[in-house]
């Protein structure tokens, strides 16, 4: 398997990415990626679309999802790989989720409305095409209309945390987005550790039953790596990898090549199912 690359973390317009399935498949072909995950937020409404393409392109796509969960005031978020994305239990719980979020998305605008910068529920809901609504819509509206001079201006100034139009989104914890991924026959994997700034939260997500760490990942540097390398060894954890990559109109910059992880990842998964 030596020059095969993965990339097992990416986003698309079923949730808060601007690529379409297709594209997606297509810009991960035109890279030369053997293996692809779709990981949309709280939402599998991607992955269909993702596999049929795939089958086409001779790419393998692997069915995942990220979920965003809260403990003690830390964001979490969790992978899931080789989910059953058709159980309908699964799906129902996104589909709260879902409504949770049109619910948290209206009360945003609610707030940049009384902030006098003028934007209606339709604009972001047609943006988001069906998909999951989350802030970058927000966020992409504000850039488009010139309220903003960037897509992370938005945040900073008006829709983060602390910041004057934010509003708490529906939580759920950890250990239950592993039992949710788990019941669903995936293979649950805390992302992106370095951005929860909590190491000491580890601890905890091995007890709650995580199976992977995402040791590779556009925001860990190499010493981030190294040492979430080290503790997937020491405590047997499953090595993932990915780019994070949200598509040209998310983050200032395309991500999807920025991390070539090797193809054994994917067989590690596969053995652990």
């Amino acid at each position: 398997m030596e020059g095969r690359y993965v990339d097992l973390h990416l986003h698309t317009t079923a949730s808060d990415g601007s690529y379409t399935p297709t594209e997606l498949v297509n810009k991960a072909r035109d890279l030369g990626f053997s293996a692809i995950a779709i990981t949309d937020h709280d939402t599998v409404g991607g992955i269909e679309e993702g596999l049929k393409v795939a089958k086409e392109l001779g790419i393998e796509l692997i069915p995942g999802i990220e979920m965003n969960t809260d403990y003690e005031n830390t964001e979490i978020h969790i992978l899931g790989y080789y989910l059953d994305y058709q159980n309908e239990k699964f799906l129902n719980i996104l589909a709260d989720l879902k409504e949770a979020r049109y619910n948290r998305i209206r009360k945003i605008v609610t707030k940049l409305n009384n902030l006098g910068l003028e934007i209606d529920f339709d604009e972001v809901s047609q943006l988001a095409d069906g998909g999951a609504l989350g802030r970058p819509h927000i966020a992409q509206i504000m850039l488009n209309k010139g309220y903003v001079k960037k897509w992370s201006q938005a945040f900073d100034q008006y829709i983060a945390k602390g910041a004057p139009a934010y509003v708490e989104r529906k939580k759920i914890t950890p250990k239950e987005a592993i039992e949710i991924i788990k019941k669903a026959g995936g293979i649950p994997v805390i992302a992106h550790p370095a951005l929860m700034e909590r190491d000491d939260l580890l601890e905890n997500l091995l007890e709650w039953g995580i199976e992977g760490i995402e040791v590779y990942h556009t925001e860990h540097d190499r010493v981030d790596s190294q040492r979430y390398l080290e503790y997937a060894k020491d405590n047997n954890l499953l090595i993932t990898g990915g780019s994070d990559c949200h598509g040209p109109e998310r983050k200032g910059e395309i991500l999807i090549g920025k991390i070539k992880a090797p193809y054994e990842l994917v067989n590690g998964l596969k053995e652990a199912r």
